[in-house]
């Protein structure tokens, strides 16, 4: 199966709802989460404005901090204070499912790594799958963007779409997490992620880096980019960065060895492992469709949160 290049954003939208319309929910191929499976998390709604934010808490080191509660942050949209309605821990998230999109740049400047991410990338699917409870699917972007994977709890399938990845030409990395937003993850439920294998080094996209943010951001994805790179060619880490902070992912430089590649697999699994939740209705009722800023911090001396830079209020609705 595959993807279609990112048309430009507007007319992408309008196709979508069209498509939406014409054929009400899309039904969920073999393998995927059964019927019925419920958000635990809803995004922010027409009809429950409730906004949800996962996140990690992390000591100066890096390392996951676990064992807190609702009152030990304060939060804040738009520099007011919110009132935290419901509030989950590692512990009790781990319950909830968990989707994600690898994203593995196959252009001619990380020809040379594509072997090693291969291979580290299958070992992680093995690790942090859940049998009956998450999914994975896997695309592929060089001058394209091709799904090779479709959702799947399978490791071994997800394997063998890794084995047959063949490097190209370009580099369409906003089309890339665009597409794997808008088109893949967002119907999906509970937590969601994208984790990107690229030199960062955007040359053929038709959307730009911001809309392809603001497509996360609107999903609820956070996006985990692992650099690599090339002596030959150029890259631009900053992009990768700006991806996970805009979302509350993470980003990782690994060397191009195997074992640093695989390292940087084990800490996206870890932190994932050591996701906080939290949900709280705005004081801001407005729907404006204009972007919220939100800041969440912890009381607790020396303790580092990540979360996302804000959302998107909803739009008013269609008067009948």
């Amino acid at each position: 199966m595959r993807l279609l290049r990112a048309r430009p954003p507007v007319f992408r939208v309008v196709m979508l709802a069209l498509l939406c319309l014409a054929a009400g929910p899309a039904p969920r191929a073999a393998g995927e989460r059964a019927a019925g499976a419920q958000d635990m998390h809803p995004t922010i709604r027409a009809e429950v404005e409730l906004v949800n934010l996962v996140f990690t808490a992390a000591d100066r080191k890096g390392r996951v901090v676990e064992g807190l509660g609702p009152n030990d942050f304060e939060l804040f949209e738009d520099g007011k204070r919110q009132e935290i309605e419901y509030f989950s821990d590692p512990g009790k998230g781990s319950d909830i499912p968990l989707t994600i999109a690898l994203l593995v740049d196959t252009s001619g400047s990380v020809r040379r790594k594509l072997e090693y991410e291969q291979a580290a990338a299958a070992q992680f699917f093995r690790d942090i799958l859940r049998p009956d409870r998450d999914l994975a699917l896997i695309i592929q972007f060089d001058s394209e963007v091709n799904l090779v994977q479709d959702f799947t709890q399978d490791p071994e399938a997800l394997y063998r779409a890794l084995a047959t990845l063949r490097a190209g030409n370009n580099t369409a990395l906003y089309d890339a997490v665009y597409l794997a937003a808008e088109e893949k993850l967002k119907g999906e439920a509970g937590r969601k992620v994208i984790v990107v294998l690229t030199d960062g080094a955007d040359t053929s996209s038709l959307v730009k880096k911001e809309t392809a943010i603001e497509a996360a951001q609107k999903n609820d994805i956070l996006i985990y980019g692992i650099g690599v790179h090339d002596s030959r060619f150029a890259a631009d880490f900053g992009v990768l960065r700006k991806f996970a902070r805009e979302t509350g992912g993470e980003f990782f430089s690994p060397k191009a060895r195997i074992e640093e590649i695989g390292d940087a697999f084990r800490s996206i699994q870890r932190d994932i492992r050591g996701h906080y939740s939290l949900g709280y209705t705005p004081s801001n009722r407005l729907r404006d469709g204009a972007f919220r800023k939100i800041e969440l911090r912890a009381k607790r001396s020396g303790v580092r949160v990540r979360t996302r830079s804000g959302y998107y209020a909803p739009r008013p609705s269609p008067r009948r």
